[in-house]
């Protein structure tokens, strides 16, 4: 739903002159998923270092070696605030899909996302948002997934979580009791043998055909 304001996030880079190209960084996140969910699968890392081992291999792609740079990347992309970019009609898609299903938000945030939600003017269209910065437990630990349902009094046989990460959604989610879908717009999951969709639409087609 919430992409990451590349401009702000990206600004250290575009003042060393460094203008990053779409498919360049489209195959960066598909081939660091990847390894993330290996690395997460084999020894539980952490969410959070996904961005780190993002960027750390991002500045080898560009040539630029500055741990300086790839701290303040990391801090920021990792800020709610900076994922505030939403593709246009998200508000109508997330309508349609709510007038047939309870829908809700769990998040690994800094507590703040409910605001930056709102600030998108679709914060109203969940019935719940769970936040991991105020919860205290992280995606894919099942305790975030259990504190959600409970707020919704759902069980988690009836419930479906889609989200974008193999190893913290899909796999935190099917965890916990629930049934996953990927939100893959980037492709990185397309031979995962999962379900999973590229965009709401495919999403509202996808619960449509169940």
């Amino acid at each position: 739903m919430l992409f990451p304001n590349l401009e702000r996030i990206h600004a250290p880079l575009s003042a060393r002159g460094f203008i990053l190209d779409a498919d360049l960084l489209r195959n960066l996140e598909r081939k660091t998923k990847n390894q993330f969910d290996a690395r997460m699968v084999k020894d539980g890392s952490t969410d959070h270092s996904f961005w780190w081992m993002f960027y750390s291999q991002l500045l080898e792609e560009i040539g630029l070696v500055d741990d300086t740079v790839r701290d303040q990347l990391v801090s920021t992309i990792r800020q709610s605030a900076n994922w505030d970019i939403i593709p246009s009609a998200t508000r109508e898609r997330l309508q349609r899909i709510g007038a047939r299903y309870q829908i809700s938000v769990i998040s690994n945030a800094d507590g703040k996302i409910a605001d930056v939600l709102g600030r998108c003017g679709i914060a109203d269209c969940f019935c719940t948002i769970t936040d991991s910065g105020l919860v205290g437990y992280e995606k894919p630990h099942p305790e975030i997934f259990r504190h959600a349902l409970q707020t919704m009094n759902a069980a988690p046989a009836e419930s479906l979580y889609v989200g974008d990460m193999y190893s913290v959604d899909y796999l935190g989610a099917t965890g916990a009791g629930m049934r996953g879908v990927l939100m893959d717009v980037t492709g990185a999951y397309h031979e995962r043998g999962v379900p999973r969709v590229e965009s709401l639409d495919e999403l509202d087609a996808f619960l449509s055909q169940r």
